[in-house]
């Protein structure tokens, strides 16, 4: 095994670990009654806007009725709506209210603060060639 890949491993994981611990901080700011799955559907919903809950199901990788569930949950507390969409009046679209999307935006200021902790003391040169390696590790092609 080359000892450099092996070391990538290392770092890759350790990273993997920090993201999955700061995702659960995050997803408790959004709410602490809510499993962090829900945090991952509002926030594919804040990104994208008002979608079906099976293309909700679908784009957060989670099985329909787990993602109704957490959607009606999240309606019970203010955070989701659903209604009719415009174009056929037929489907059900579900988006963000007003509360959902405060709640996401402080959620998202937690994470950004977070990372903005972490390398607050890193010259700006540093951080472009991370962001530059990280995009082109992300961006490279699977064997």
């Amino acid at each position: 095994m080359n000892p450099a890949t092996e070391r990538l491993g290392f770092e890759i994981n350790a990273l993997l670990s920090a993201s999955r611990a700061l995702t659960e901080r995050s997803a408790a700011a959004f709410h602490q009654d809510l499993q962090p799955a829900a945090f991952h559907i509002a926030r594919w919903l804040y990104a994208y806007g008002p979608a079906k809950p099976s293309a909700v199901a679908e784009a957060v990788a989670m099985d329909r009725s787990s993602t109704s569930a957490l959607l009606k949950r999240m309606a019970s507390l203010d955070l989701t709506q659903s209604g009719r969409a415009p174009e056929d009046g037929r489907s059900v679209l579900v988006s963000l209210t007003p509360s959902g999307r405060t709640q996401v935006e402080r959620a998202l200021a937690l994470r950004q603060d977070e990372l903005e902790q972490r390398v607050e003391d890193w010259p700006a040169s540093d951080l472009d060639a991370l962001v530059s390696l990280l995009h082109r590790f992300n961006r490279s092609q699977q064997p």
